[in-house]
Order: C-alpha cells, then structure tokens, then sequence
C-alpha cells in the first residue's frame, strides 16, 4: 500500500530540504533526452529499462553505466561527458519547473530554512534555479564533493577536508549536510524527493521524507515516509499552509 501524507499529518518540519532534479525542475526528461544523445552520438542503443536504473544517478556513475551496460568501458570518460554537455544544453533552452514546486517553496519561503540537495553539479543547479526564479529561495545548495563510485570513507578533493567531504546520493551526505546548514536536527527536517536512491539518501540521514511523482517501478516506494503524484495536490497545499513557522524565524 502507498504511504500517504496521513502519516505525517500531525507532524510539522523545522526545514525543508528539497531535490532539485524531477522534484523542483522538470529536468529529468532533459536527463533522459542527454542520455539518448550521448547513446546516439557514440551509435549506441540505450539498454531496455535503463531510463529507470539512472532515475536519481549523478552523472559520472551514469556514464559508467552507460559504458558498463553497452559493454563498452573504454568509453566511459566519453559518455560522461557528452552526457553533461548535452543535458546543460537541454536545461539552458528549457528550464521548466514540476507542478507545484513554485508555489510550495513561495509559500514557505521565510517561514522556514530551505535547502537543495542534489547530485548534480553544482553551477547546474544554480543555473536551473536561477532560470526559474527559486534560486533566492533557498539558503543552501548542497551538492557531492567527492568522485561518486560509492567509496567506503569520504576523499578529500582538492581543498575540501575529509570531515566536510560530501558523498553524492544514496549516501546520507548531502541531506547530513543540508540539515546541519538549516541548524535543525535531521530528524526535524522534512526531505522532499523523487528517486529512490534520493529518498534512500534521505532515510540514511534520519529525515522524514515524501516521495512526489509516478510511482517507480513496481510501486515500490522505499523509506518513504509519504507519497503524493504532485506537489500541487491539494492535501500537500493544505498540509504546508498548516505548518507552524520555525521559531526564530528567518
């Protein structure tokens, strides 16, 4: 049975951290159009189902698995990059937002500290929030800082220390992060999310989480604590407008 907003009915967050991806911007179709050009552009065929196992996936493991699923590792530096470069593309044409994502983050905009959490890199996010007016919402943006590949310990890149290293998506990292920039504890923090690996990540980091969008595949939805087809429902509007103002605000 899918978990409904019932559940979460008498509880309200003290921050709200947010995917960007499928969950604020309608990107995820410009992922999938990317993935389909790259495919094109080396003259492979996407593997079927491959549009659900990337659903959520940072980039650079996408274009591992894209080499890895085509039998063609040798070109992994390749896809990767051409999946970028088309995706930023993709985003800079046509930047549209999922329904409702404007109206839920300006209904909570003030009220409570807001933050992203995303496994894209981060002048994507910016330039994708920027385009649709959300960006100056939004205290924080929090993205991987560290090569995705799911290592065992966090690597420093660069000047990044090893305690602020930042693993991308289904590791806790970015929503441990994101909740300790809003000053709240994890578990007073609402995730709202898309993927199963963002909402694995979320779990992992000891948030409350809803799940948005067409179910996956199968109806699983994960650690989900909630699950709505849009944030523009009328049970989610109701449920935020509900919500007690974090004190202090900000």
């Amino acid at each position: 049975m899918t978990p409904t907003l019932q559940t979460l009915s008498n509880w309200s967050p003290e921050a709200v951290v947010f995917d960007c991806d499928g969950t604020l911007m309608d990107t995820e179709r410009h992922w999938q159009n990317a993935r389909n050009r790259a495919f094109r552009e080396f003259g492979l065929l996407p593997p079927p189902g491959f549009a659900e196992r990337a659903k959520g996936v940072h980039y650079v493991d996408c274009g591992r698995l894209m080499a890895e699923e085509t039998n063609k590792p040798e070109l992994t530096a390749g896809l990767t990059t051409a999946l970028l470069g088309h995706f930023l593309s993709l985003v800079a044409e046509d930047p549209l937002t999922m329904p409702g994502a404007c109206e839920v983050v300006r209904l909570l905009s003030g009220r409570l500290p807001l933050a992203v959490a995303s496994n894209c890199p981060l002048e994507v996010v910016e330039e994708s929030l920027g385009r649709a007016g959300l960006r100056r919402h939004f205290r924080h943006v929090v993205v991987p800082t560290v090569p995705p590949g799911n290592p065992e310990e966090p690597k420093p890149v660069n000047d990044v220390e090893r305690s602020d290293a930042v693993r991308p998506k289904p590791w806790p990292d970015v929503y441990t992060t994101a909740a300790r920039l809003c000053e709240v504890l994890p578990e007073a923090a609402l995730a709202v999310e898309d993927s199963l690996t963002g909402i694995e990540s979320a779990w992992r980091a000891g948030l409350r989480v809803v799940g948005v969008g067409p179910l996956p595949d199968g109806g699983n939805t994960g650690y989900a604590d909630a699950w709505v087809m849009a944030l523009d429902c009328p049970e989610v509007l109701g449920w935020v407008r509900g919500w007690r103002r974090s004190s202090p605000p900000w």
